[in-house]
């Protein structure tokens, strides 16, 4: 062999290529996660920090500001470069879109300026000056205002309009403002809420009755009199109720809140409108830490509101939670059972051959079939049977002959119960096989060398199927769409109302919410910061489900360790 090729091939191994191959390969890979989780970490995080508001003046001539006026305020929230059309002008440019607020008067709250539009400074540069004493609010409707405040009116006739005496009044009376309306909330959602439950299952119980007996007869049978007594006694604290929350209501509708725009004109604000209020321009950092801190828990405790472009995902948090939660409980025994049987006893032959493509062949349909399925088998024939049989005085209203969280989930326990018979099978399939004859040889039943021994020692490989399938369903859309998921759901599946767990109710989806707000929002550029919030909140759901079930599977990995043979 000549001594050139001797050398080449010491130094180049065989198959060395390949490696690089591969390492290359699994580091595109982690980069492209890394920036997925870096896009959405950095535009979901910056929805809660308080930009600075910049007052923005445009070129003589310019229309490119609210209502085609040269001046407004706005925080800067997007900067890019735009390509010219014009021939004579190609080339590129920079762009603004300024979130300027206001949209009740604007008509939308962001504006694109090109960067030529605005005046610059002596280095040629667009001018940005920040606006003093701006104030920004958060609105019930309309999204957030800015503006600079003039006057307070209270209820009682004082009018405020010292700056630091408006500036504490402000605080206060929202404070005031929003304490009435948690009071308000309270009385409609769960007082009035209870009271209207107990009047609707008080008129099944009537029209049960004359269906039963016939309307001459019903009219003067002692039950119906004493169930129109009791319909009597909650329409008298319903009407007591709705008067006090309609109290507090035009309480908070009387105190309101002069507010001259950046663009001119002055816009009077009622308090039942303001859930928030600060001064953006005159944070200092730890002020805006906290800011952004409180944010953070407001998003993730409150209830979402104006076509769910604002407020919070609480309900959505908590749906997604109580249907993983009940997917897991339906999936894990099943599939278990399931992958014990094909491996333990069933005879492996032709049949049990067929079966495991067929399983592994269910992982690949698509999603969507799983939800036709259930809303065919689950909701209509499972449910409408279930209606039927004890729900038949509530007909024609379904309670289960309709999408509702158990659907959804015994849906989504359907699609993700080929990966826990798939990943408990080969579980099974690697525990040795001297510690079943172990303990066979020692007198125990195949049963108990199972349970005893076998699933012990498979603990770990089946808790990380359970966790693929938490993964793969906490994140799905499409079966949810016909099983029971919907945009909004005034109630909660679990409360404090009897009987605790309402399994039959509609529910809110992390996932379904993305989409909404997505696809489906009237004001996407509104909504867009949103759905990089809710994609981080629902990438931390999942997250914190898999270490639960990870540190679970290490906890019974690490107790069965010594138990081998």
């Amino acid at each position: 062999m000549p001594k050139s090729q001797h050398s080449f091939t010491s130094i180049r191994p065989k198959g060395e290529a390949l490696v690089w191959f591969t390492g290359m390969g699994l580091s595109v890979g982690i980069l492209l996660i890394i920036g997925l989780l870096g896009i959405i970490l950095k535009n979901g995080l910056s929805m809660f920090w308080p930009d600075t508001i910049y007052e923005v003046q445009l070129v003589e001539g310019s229309t490119a500001g609210p209502r085609n006026g040269q001046n407004f305020a706005g925080a800067i929230a997007l900067e890019r470069h735009k390509r010219l059309q014009e021939a004579t002008n190609a080339g590129l440019t920079s762009e603004f879109q300024f979130f300027a607020g206001n949209k009740d008067a604007y008509g939308q709250m962001y504006h694109y300026v090109d960067a030529d539009q605005i005046v610059t400074d002596a280095a040629g540069e667009p001018l940005f000056t920040p606006a003093s004493g701006i104030l920004q609010l958060e609105r019930i409707e309309f999204g957030d205002a800015l503006g600079f405040p003039l006057e307070i009116q209270l209820a009682d006739g004082t009018t405020i309009t010292e700056p630091e005496a408006l500036k504490a009044a402000l605080f206060k009376t929202i404070e005031e403002s929003n304490e009435r309306l948690e009071t308000y909330t309270k009385i409609e959602k769960k007082q009035i809420g209870r009271i209207n439950s107990k009047m609707e299952s008080i008129r099944l119980e009537q029209r049960a009755l004359r269906e039963e007996l016939g309307e001459a007869a019903a009219e003067t049978s002692p039950q119906i009199q004493e169930l129109n007594e009791q319909q009597a006694a909650l329409q008298a604290q319903y009407t007591e109720l709705a008067a006090e929350a309609r109290e507090l209501r035009e309480r908070r509708h009387q105190d309101s809140l002069l507010l001259r725009l950046a663009t001119g004109e002055e816009r009077r604000i009622s308090f039942e409108n303001i859930t928030q209020a600060h001064f953006p321009n005159e944070m200092s950092l730890p002020g805006k830490v906290g800011f952004f801190l409180k944010q953070i828990w407001r998003f993730m405790s409150e209830a979402p509101r104006e076509a769910n472009t604002e407020g919070g995902i609480f309900p959505a948090i908590f749906g997604t939670f109580v249907m993983t939660l009940l997917m897991s409980l339906a999936v894990m025994p099943f599939g278990v059972v399931a992958a014990i049987y094909l491996r333990e006893y069933a005879t492996q032959g032709v049949i049990v051959r067929a079966v495991r493509i067929s399983v592994n062949n269910l992982a690949g349909v698509p999603s969507i079939v799983y939800g036709v399925f259930g809303l065919g088998f689950f909701v209509y024939v499972l449910g409408g049977s279930i209606d039927e049989l004890f729900f038949s005085h509530k007909l024609p209203t379904a309670t289960f002959g309709t999408g509702g969280v158990l659907w959804a989930s015994l849906t989504l326990a359907l699609m993700t119960v080929p990966v826990v018979i798939v990943a408990t099978e080969e579980a099974l399939s690697a525990v040795p096989r001297g510690m079943r004859e172990a303990a066979l040889a020692c007198g125990a039943s195949k049963w108990q060398a199972i349970q005893r021994i076998v699933l012990p020692a498979s603990a770990p490989g089946i808790l990380t199927g359970l966790i693929l399938a938490m993964a793969r369903g906490a994140g799905e859309v499409a079966p949810l769409m016909l099983v029971g998921v919907v945009k909004l759901a005034p109630s909660l599946p679990l409360d404090g109302e009897f009987p605790f767990v309402h399994l039959d109710r509609k529910f809110m989806h992390l996932g379904f919410h993305i989409y909404d707000l997505a696809f489906q929002s009237p004001d996407s550029d509104a909504a867009k910061p949103m759905v990089f919030a809710t994609t981080l909140l629902l990438i931390v759901l999942v997250i914190v489900l898999n270490l639960s079930a990870i540190t679970i599977r290490n906890h019974l990995r690490k107790k069965y360790k010594g138990d081998t043979f």
